[in-house]
């Protein structure tokens, strides 16, 4: 090989070194940027629940972990099945959150003559045109509480399987697609239990979180009760002020994708989803649709708190309010009154947290 062609080669090896570090600096500049990018609109997401948090505590006092989560819920395009018994606001924090949101909002009351039409809709005949039209049912909303959702019976119940799911609703072979923000909020009451319909798995499995309105303590009830004195008939909720409109929330809804996780974290995840299937204490585990919903949710934490990456203490407060819907005790265990909580952190305790 001549010198000429020696000093040729040995120019081009130099270039295309000089290219190489030019490429994984400008890499290393894109990913910095994406980072700060995803910072401050992480940041920006913090404010905006902040704000809601605050519009909804003008009225409400306490709940915040079931505030918490109906906003996690909203933020990965989920549903929740709110439990409680009568009296403790299950249906005014779902319409306080609707208002905090420029969204349309719908109230259906389930009880045992409700049809699964009243909900969809039918297909009408207009006598003038002499044509038939589909009607659209109360379902075609934003945000939609279903109040008692276990009053309805079965065939009215699996009316909501589609909808909640695919985000559609298929009629006489026509189907029609439901506007985007698409938020069910069911509520139940666990101790009467006259006339109710249980909620089938299939169904149960919709939601993202089953979230429990607990009551409140001696200090939170004073405190409401000082705030209600003079206002009986809730003219505080007039003062809510929207925070967020439908971009919005469909903007930060695509921040949450963008959060970043660990393989460690995924990991994790996945090994506590597995040991509900491989438990002597359980006689269903859960479904990859609950894999699925611990990492949207504890992606939407992190966003909440102002973070751009998950930690496993998201992961954590997340399982609970994700699981305690899918499991079901074994016979043996729920002889012995043994609670599920009580084994889901069993099985969190027995996964090794990731470093």
């Amino acid at each position: 090989m001549s010198l000429e062609n020696e000093n040729q080669e040995s120019q081009e090896i130099k270039k295309d070194k000089k290219e190489g570090e030019v490429s994984a600096d400008q890499t290393t500049t894109n990913a910095s940027a994406l980072e700060n990018q995803l910072s401050a609109e992480a940041y920006e997401a913090g404010l905006a629940v902040d704000n809601i948090r605050r519009e909804i505590e003008k009225v409400i006092v306490g709940q915040r972990e079931v505030i918490d989560f109906m906003i996690a819920a909203l933020l990965t395009d989920g549903h929740v099945l709110l439990e409680g018994v009568p009296g403790i606001a299950k249906t005014l924090v779902s319409r306080l959150l609707a208002k905090c949101i420029s969204v349309d909002f719908t109230r259906i009351q389930f009880t045992p003559d409700l049809m699964p039409t009243d909900i969809i809709g039918t297909t009408v005949f207009d006598m003038k045109r002499s044509e038939f039209h589909y009607k659209k049912g109360p379902i075609f909303s934003n945000v939609i509480l279903i109040d008692e959702i276990n009053r309805a019976p079965a065939k009215t119940q699996a009316a909501l399987m589609e909808v909640m799911e695919e985000k559609q609703v298929s009629v006489d072979g026509q189907t029609y697609t439901l506007e985007a923000p698409f938020f069910v909020v069911a509520t139940q009451n666990p101790v009467e239990q006259e006339g109710t319909y249980k909620l089938p798995e299939a169904q149960l499995d919709r939601f993202i979180f089953k979230l429990v309105a607990t009551y409140p303590s001696v200090e939170e009830e004073e405190i409401m009760l000082q705030r209600f004195r003079s206002d009986f008939y809730g003219n505080r909720e007039d003062q809510i002020s929207p925070v967020l409109g439908g971009a919005d929330l469909l903007k930060f809804r695509k921040v949450v994708e963008q959060v970043f996780i660990k393989d460690d974290l995924i990991k994790y995840i996945a090994q506590i989803v597995d040991r509900t299937r491989n438990n002597s204490d359980l006689y269903l585990g859960a479904s990859p649709r609950a894999s699925l919903g611990i990492l949207k949710a504890s992606k939407a934490l992190a966003l909440m708190n102002g973070r751009g990456f998950v930690t496993p203490d998201d992961i954590k407060m997340s399982v609970f309010p994700v699981l305690n819907h899918r499991l079901i005790l074994s016979y043996e265990r729920e002889i012995e009154g043994v609670a599920l909580k009580e084994v889901i952190e069993s099985l969190i305790r027995k996964v090794e947290v990731p470093k």
